[in-house]
């Protein structure tokens, strides 16, 4: 599979709402649920044509003139590729790097890191 791009915010927020459907919308069905201030209809069409040319949904077409829109690929798979692509480019491919960057940025609580170890505990019970 081709790498895909990164999608700008503006992409994002366009694919969180077709993720959150899970089925195919119109532009009309995408417009309901934006914040206010609504964007215009046009722009909404345009995000999703970009969208499609970089392979992130597809359309078919639906009732008259309207095109349904589906993801390509699941919110999940694109958390992973740009979370790879962020731990390759930032921390050189290591989750270590990348875990005590978050562990020494994020003012993690005892909590959290006490939650963090439980997590990896299970994993390793898993594993066995």
């Amino acid at each position: 599979m081709m790498k895909q791009k990164t999608l700008t915010k503006s992409e994002m927020q366009v694919m969180n709402i077709l993720w959150d459907m899970q089925r195919g919308a119109c532009v009309n069905d995408i417009l309901e649920r934006c914040p206010e201030p609504k964007p215009a209809y046009a722009t909404i069409a345009t995000f999703l044509k970009i969208l499609t040319e970089k392979g992130f949904v597809d359309h078919k077409k639906g009732k008259g003139k309207q095109f349904i829109y589906t993801p390509l690929l699941t919110k999940e798979k694109y958390r992973h590729q740009v979370m790879n692509e962020v731990k390759g480019d930032f921390f050189a491919g290591s989750i270590k790097s990348m875990f005590s960057y978050f562990v020494k940025e994020e003012h993690l609580s005892a909590e959290d890191i006490k939650e963090f170890l439980r997590i990896l505990e299970e994993e390793e019970e898993e594993t066995l």
